[in-house]
């Protein structure tokens, strides 16, 4: 079992989704993050002087899934988010010890699908 995290633009999250689905990879959390990355958060002018800005707006997925599904699932997220400028994300893949669906009680692979 693996968790993947994506952080991708905001305006990518429609495409990612339907990226997804076209994989059944339907199940995902998606929370509002703010990041910085290579382009360096943002410039703004305050009274005549140019100070930096700070973080900028990212979309955050959470998906849990089985072995069979990770590289279909990278594979779908990239798809999704790439406009091929900077910032389009990052795509992390950890190591998920145990899931536990509450509602049942159900453990590991099964609890996920």
């Amino acid at each position: 079992m693996k968790l993947i995290v994506a952080i991708i633009q905001p305006h990518k999250l429609e495409e990612v989704k339907g990226a997804l689905e076209a994989v059944n990879v339907n199940l995902m959390t998606v929370s509002n993050v703010l990041g910085q990355g290579r382009q360096k958060g943002y410039t703004e002018v305050y009274r005549g002087m140019r100070e930096a800005g700070g973080l900028l707006r990212k979309v955050r997925l959470d998906i849990a899934v089985n072995e069979d599904f990770v590289e279909k699932t990278i594979q779908a997220i990239v798809k999704g988010a790439h406009t091929g400028e900077t910032g389009d994300g990052k795509i992390f893949v950890l190591d998920l010890q145990e899931c536990v669906r509450i509602g049942t009680g159900e453990r590991g692979s099964a609890a996920i699908g």
